[in-house]
């Protein structure tokens, strides 16, 4: 077996020697990657907050927003460069960590990082700020008066490693803010953040204090408090109880912005299923669901398919096993370990002792399959599958049905892809959007989403700020102490 050796991490101003550093391995294919992750003391955590919040104030927060877009970009470009040693490590190394397919991995990296290109960035900054250059001094405001955005002095990030290089997400929006950010690695992929520290460091050496990115286990210890007592804001991912714990650990007065599990959907017209479309419109979703197995909060769970096409809601259930089959064969899903087998031996048992006999209702995909498909003829109400490829469809006889079958989960709803026309898209978006869902997508680009687009409903970079407004009464105030007033 090959084993290659990785730190991981990035820590400005301290010597890799001064750190204590803690082994996690991965294996693949007979590959092993060993990845020596920093564990630091309260007092170390706490001198490296204050040079990054430092550093930050001293470079980071005296560039434009434009300024910090274009070294982002030249990041961005390197790292779709398949010749540069970044990507090519990233290529190479993520796969065996993850346990993705490879060309899986490849051509995800490729399609998350084009959102992160200057121009997606400038339309993801204006999202949020209808004048960007709020984010670099005082405004007019249309009430009167004037307006600016200050970004954190410190932003503390908790990354989840479902999905490889999530990490880039907040990590770019704190950059956006112009915040110094520390971010936690995940245990589950705890090397991308680190390399694109190391990037942003050469790319534009003055940011290289401007951020850094440590580890702990769990919830953390006492170099948690220590970063988590001087992070004006912090930003988590994860799951439910996970982020109930880093919460109890932060000072009350500490902004928190916590991104749990959410479920996926797919609503799929009637007018979607003649037999030209159905066929097609399965390819897209099974992509959807084959991308990083389920694993991000905007994968499909279940598909509702109206009656009333040429291609039946169970024709369609049967083109989207065919789908799964032949993606498997393409891009294989990762190895699952015992709790994740057993949670799809589950899954799939409780759908088989529903099915009645003799009913149209069915599993497709034979318990050995790396995929399953479950076919209801009468639609149940929203709920998780077992993911890695385990998907549901269920027939309805009106959109309309949608909305209130998902209603009950309306506390996890995220993304809805949606095959209408464009009346029935607009009146089912009101309908979605009243029971929860915030993102609305085409199937097909449900686990693709547009840059800029309002993450479980909120902004990505207001949310981060905070507002300094000087008013009409203070401007006029000030006119008569001018030089040039009598």
């Amino acid at each position: 077996m090959s084993v290659q050796h990785v730190q991981a991490g990035y820590l400005p101003g301290l010597a890799t020697a001064d750190v204590q550093w803690q082994t996690l391995s991965f294996e693949q294919d007979g590959q092993r990657v060993d990845v020596a992750v920093p564990v630091l003391t309260a007092p170390q955590m706490q001198a490296l907050a204050q040079r990054v919040r430092q550093a930050s104030a001293r470079h980071l927060k005296t560039m434009t927003v434009s300024e910090i877009i274009d070294v982002i970009d030249r990041a961005i470009a390197r790292l779709l460069d398949p010749d540069d040693p970044y990507r090519q490590q990233a290529d190479a190394l993520l796969p065996i960590v993850s346990g993705y397919d490879a060309q899986m991995v490849r051509l995800g990296l490729t399609g998350f990082f084009k959102t992160f290109r200057a121009p997606q960035l400038h339309r993801f900054v204006a999202e949020d700020f209808a004048n960007p250059k709020v984010l670099d001094g005082f405004q007019p405001a249309p009430k009167g008066g004037a307006v600016r955005a200050h970004g954190p002095q410190l932003l503390a990030h908790s990354w989840a490693g479902n999905v490889p290089a999530l990490a880039l997400w907040s990590l770019v929006c704190g950059l956006l803010v112009k915040a110094g950010n520390i971010g936690k690695l995940p245990s589950a992929e705890p090397l991308f953040a680190g390399w694109f520290a190391r990037l942003l460091a050469e790319v534009h050496p003055p940011l290289a204090d401007c951020l850094a990115v440590v580890w702990w286990r769990g919830a953390g210890d006492e170099a948690a408090d220590a970063l988590y007592a001087q992070a004006d804001t912090v930003v988590a991912y994860g799951g439910n109880d996970a982020l109930h714990a880093i919460q109890r650990r932060l000072p009350v007065t500490t902004r928190f912005l916590a991104h749990g599990h959410k479920l996926g959907v797919g609503v799929v017209s009637a007018r979607a299923l003649d037999a030209q479309r159905a066929p097609a419109l399965a390819r897209r979703a099974a992509w959807d669901v084959m991308r990083y197995d389920q694993q991000g909060c905007y994968s499909p769970q279940l598909f509702y398919v109206q009656r009333g096409g040429q291609v039946s809601p169970r024709d369609f259930a049967a083109y989207l096993a065919g789908e799964l089959a032949n993606l498997q064969t393409r891009f294989p899903r990762r190895a699952l370990d015992l709790t994740e087998s057993a949670a799809v031996a589950k899954w799939r048992q409780a759908i088989e002792w529903q099915l009645p006999s003799g009913g149209r209702d069915a599993l497709l995909g034979d318990p050995d399959s790396a995929w399953s498909v479950a076919y209801f003829d009468a639609a149940p109400a929203l709920s998780p599958t077992a993911l890695h490829r385990n998907i549901a469809v269920a027939a309805i006889d009106t959109l309309d049905q949608a909305a209130a079958l998902v209603a009950g989960a309306s506390r996890y709803l995220q993304t809805a892809g949606v095959a209408a026309t464009p009346e029935e898209l607009y009146r089912l978006a009101d309908q979605l959007g009243a029971a929860g869902v915030t993102r609305i997508s085409a199937i097909g680009a449900m686990s693709m989403p547009e840059a800029g687009w309002h993450h479980d409903g909120r902004f990505n970079l207001l949310d981060l700020v905070r507002m300094t407004e000087i008013e009409q009464s203070a401007e006029a105030a000030a006119e008569p102490y001018a030089p040039y007033e009598p």
